[in-house]
């Protein structure tokens, strides 16, 4: 009996010796898988750092361009503004000048206005005209002027002062209503029609690039309205085939409040469980509406596969 006992002791404290013997080698296995892992990760990360202070070192010369770039940009552009600078002050100094010259010049045409007007006014108190002196016909019956190189000229007319000083005063009335003479008339209009031609290139340019908008609108809203029309369908009929499989005999479907406007138009959910009358999502419990929901995620997913929700 004893050596009975003992023996079973023995064969009880080899048992205990394996099962120790299978746990310090599983210890073993374990410890090694581990510093199999450490040694993976630190070399990943001795990778990771090298990789990390390259980027370090190429944001470092890449940030060192910018600023001798910006340092460029801003010397050129403070040159680009000294020159506009003197450019206007050139500018304004040409303008001066021409403002000076033009008033100079309307001066003198005023003086030599003046002094033609004086000299017609001396010869007309000089000369003397009387009716047995012809003058010549320079105007039509109609007002019109006479071209003196024509050859079919009218004959001279006897001279009559009445006759005569009233046309002096028609004609006197007919330069008043004329005005003063500007030199600079035909510069001007030639620069107004240049800017009439520019502006009206500028509004024909306008006129297509609003069309070109206008095109490109409808174009947007057509592809969205096909977009959205074909993406409803499939959600609403996957909407369908879900909620009677998570409501069993019930009935959902997905309704559109304004299908004449797909563009504005909003998406009702009508829910009815099996058993009950209600349509409205609102009269669900919130079991019901929660797991309504789930649904249309779920049909969304199926209709519309998204890497994540």
């Amino acid at each position: 009996m004893q050596a009975r006992l003992a023996l079973r002791t023995a064969e009880e404290r080899a048992r205990s010796l394996a099962g120790r013997a299978d746990s310090l080698h599983r210890a073993a296995q374990a410890e090694r898988l581990a510093r199999q892992q450490a040694q993976a990760r630190a070399d990943q990360l001795r990778r990771e750092a090298a990789a990390a202070g390259a980027v370090f070192q190429g944001a470092q010369w890449l940030a060192a361009r910018v600023q001798l770039a910006k340092a460029a940009a801003g010397a050129e552009r403070q040159a680009v503004e000294v020159a506009r600078q003197e450019a206007e002050a050139a500018l304004g100094h040409h303008r001066a000048a021409a403002r000076a010259s033009a008033k100079q010049l309307e001066t003198l045409v005023e003086g030599e206005h003046r002094d033609q007007m004086a000299r017609i006014e001396l010869t007309m108190q000089v000369d003397e005209y009387g009716p047995d002196q012809l003058i010549p016909v320079l105007v039509n019956p109609d007002g019109s002027a006479i071209d003196p190189e024509d050859d079919d000229l009218p004959e001279p007319v006897p001279f009559v002062r009445a006759k005569q000083e009233a046309r002096l005063r028609a004609a006197q009335r007919n330069l008043d209503a004329l005005g003063k003479v500007n030199p600079l008339a035909l510069e001007e209009f030639e620069a107004m029609n240049e800017r009439h031609q520019f502006l009206a290139e500028q509004l024909d340019d306008l006129k297509k690039t609003r069309k070109d908008l206008l095109d490109i609108i409808d174009q947007v809203d057509k592809r969205v309205q096909e977009v959205f029309a074909a993406a409803y369908d499939d959600v609403a009929k996957t909407f369908s085939e879900v909620f009677s499989r998570l409501f069993p005999g019930g009935e959902g479907r997905l309704v559109l409040t304004d299908p004449s406007d797909m563009l504005a138009t909003g998406i009702e959910v009508e829910a009815r469980p099996a058993g009950k009358k209600i349509r409205r999502l609102s009269l669900l419990s919130g079991g019901e509406r929660s797991l309504v929901a789930v649904g249309f995620l779920i049909s969304l997913f199926i209709a519309r596969p998204s890497p994540f929700y």
